[in-house]
């Protein structure tokens, strides 16, 4: 069994539509996935325009935003994060988490190397959302292969 976990700032926008994305995509019953934030609340709804944007594109988004802890750290195989700064944050709270902690666009990067963060839409316009999901669902296609070889 392999379990992701998505991490952003407050598990609102960005970790929920990659949450989302992920498991409409993913063909493995051997992959489970969940989302948090390093500064969420607990039980907040994903964002409204995230939500939207991912029903454009036939993805229903039942979300109940959900704090990191040290219980989603130990359940994880590996860690995936919006933005570099993300991946410190972990790191910095949950130092044994440092070996399986990447940023998306590192983890799926054919050459392990990669400085692309996932812009925070929050606050934003839906077309923003829609951007952000955009750049999600190549990296989010890139993690499906690579996990599923």
């Amino acid at each position: 069994m392999t379990n992701v976990l998505f991490v952003c700032t407050g598990n609102t926008c960005r970790s929920p539509m990659a949450e989302a994305l992920f498991k409409h995509i993913k063909n493995s019953d051997t992959i489970q996935v969940k989302s948090a934030g390093v500064f969420a609340i607990d039980g907040s709804d994903a964002s409204h325009y995230a939500k939207e944007a991912l029903n454009e594109k036939g993805i229903q988004c039942s979300h109940q935003s959900s704090a990191l802890s040290e219980e989603l750290v130990e359940w994880a195989t590996v860690i995936l994060t919006m933005t570099n700064s993300h991946k410190q944050s972990v790191i910095d709270q949950f130092p044994h988490a440092g070996r399986k902690s990447f940023t998306l666009a590192e983890y799926v990067a054919e050459d392990g190397v990669a400085t692309l963060d996932i812009s925070d839409p929050f606050g934003g316009t839906l077309a923003m959302y829609r951007e952000t999901l955009s750049d999600l669902e190549g990296l989010i296609k890139k993690l499906r292969n690579k996990l599923e070889k």
